[in-house]
């Protein structure tokens, strides 16, 4: 079945602009030459710039200098597409814990080794201030501090794309059914493993972070495959 009209044009469009053929900032043709061009009435193209708007793409402004313009790439908007595609797949059956606990060792152990090396003392204080009391915090406390020190590790690496890519993980990793089932003394573990990566990371040994990171990893598959 052949798509609408204002889907073949938003797709030819945004082939332009992830191609960079239309770059940042840059003006999209006016609404008319559009029309002229695609052959499509005025309202399907404001449908098909409705459509790019939504997925971030475009902004659109009005006035005199109005008009739609490529979006500059947004890190918060790109994860949190990322977060609700990952968030999709892990709740269907394509997708599983061991799929996501595998994506986080390809990402996670080389990013551990580069925090090392490249850590600031700024980013010290940020994996710092996400640590947590095992005894103390309740559990959504730990699951938003398990999240920022991961982040915060991503973030040491200097390395934006570490942060953009792995940031949405932390957000689908632990469901309900998952959270019940784990061991006694698994926010210990966790807790323990954060605090020697992160001396690991200040003493700028990034051969030690790495192997944390992968006994980190291999505690948590392990804890999950009971």
């Amino acid at each position: 079945m052949r798509p609408p009209a204002y889907q073949l044009l938003a797709d030819e469009l945004r082939e332009e602009i992830t191609s960079g053929r239309l770059q940042p900032g840059e003006r999209l043709p006016p609404e008319p030459e559009l029309c002229v061009r695609s052959g499509v009435s005025r309202s399907t193209v404001r449908e098909a710039l409705r459509l790019l708007a939504s997925q971030h793409l475009i902004v659109t402004t009005r006035g005199v200098t109005g008009g739609s313009f490529v979006a500059h790439p947004d890190a918060d908007q790109l994860s949190e597409a990322l977060s609700t595609g990952l968030t999709l797949l892990s709740n269907s059956a394509e997708v599983g814990l061991a799929d996501l606990l595998e994506l986080r060792r390809a990402l996670e152990i080389p990013a551990a080794g580069l925090a090392a090396m490249r850590r600031t003392d700024a980013n010290l204080a940020e994996l710092r201030g996400a640590m947590f009391d095992p005894d103390l915090d309740e559990l959504t406390t730990m699951l938003s501090a398990h999240a920022a020190f991961h982040s915060a590790v991503a973030s040491a690496t200097g390395n934006p794309l570490f942060e953009l890519v792995t940031r949405p993980l932390y957000h689908v990793t632990y469901g309900e059914e998952v959270v019940e089932s784990l061991p006694d003394g698994y926010w210990a573990r966790v807790d323990a493993d954060h605090r020697e990566l992160l001396n690991c990371v200040k003493g700028r040994d990034s051969e030690a972070a790495m192997d944390v990171g992968r006994r980190h990893l291999d505690f948590i598959a392990m804890a999950n495959a009971r």
